[in-house]
Order: C-alpha cells, then sequence, then structure tokens
C-alpha cells in the first residue's frame, strides 16, 4: 500500500455558476448599510417590494439598483441572467423565441433543420 495522498474533487470548479440566494443578498445590503426599503425610497420608489422581485425573477433595473448599491456588476451576483461578457440574458417569450434554435434547446427543432438543409 503506498502513502499518497489522495486527491478531493474540486466541485466547484466543474459546477457551474449559482446565482446569490436572496438572503445572502440581503444579509450583504444590510452590511452596506441598506435596507430593501432605504434602497428603494433612495431610487424615488414607492416601497421595497419592487427591489424585491430582483431577488427572484429577472429585473434589470432592480437588479442594477441593487448591485450598485453594493459596489458590484449585477452579473457577479446573477451570473445565471447573464452571459459571460456581462450582457443580460433575454427572458420569458423573448427568451424562449431567441433560444428557439440554439443546439441543445429544443433537439426536434434541431433534427428538423438539419433534414431541411440535406
Amino acid at each position: 500500500m503506498t502513502n499518497q495522498a489522495v486527491k478531493k474533487a474540486n466541485l466547484e470548479a466543474d459546477s457551474p455558476p449559482q446565482d446569490w440566494h436572496p438572503s445572502d443578498v440581503i444579509a450583504a445590503l444590510h452590511k452596506a448599510g441598506w435596507t430593501m426599503k432605504a434602497l428603494a425610497e433612495e431610487h424615488g420608489l414607492s416601497s421595497g417590494s419592487s427591489l424585491s422581485k430582483a431577488l427572484t425573477g429577472s429585473m434589470p433595473a432592480g437588479e442594477k439598483r441593487i448591485a450598485d448599491a453594493l459596489g458590484l456588476h449585477p452579473q457577479q451576483i446573477w451570473p445565471t441572467r447573464y452571459y459571460e461578457n456581462g450582457e443580460k440574458k433575454p427572458r420569458g417569450f423573448r427568451g424562449l423565441k431567441f433560444n428557439r434554435f440554439a443546439d441543445g434547446v429544443n433537439v426536434k427543432d434541431k433534427r428538423v433543420r438539419e433534414h431541411e438543409s440535406a
């Protein structure tokens, strides 16, 4: 038997980036001296609930305001909502329409296109 060190798998290197948990975003805001309500009032919004929608869904304006308060780019907080170059990914109906012919999204459409081009 050898005494070689066993290498542990680095799961973080292979896993895709994940969005921050909403409570982590709120905790970071509190550490920076902000509450959702105070941040909303700073930007002229009626309540913090309009900003809190960005925690769970795609709301570009809210994402930008929260990220600015933390001194970050929104892509650092929500990497699944942005491309690697920092551009916003289309969401909802536009996202479906935009990604319809992307590889791997709809295999049946891909097979149909390959058949039609042959």
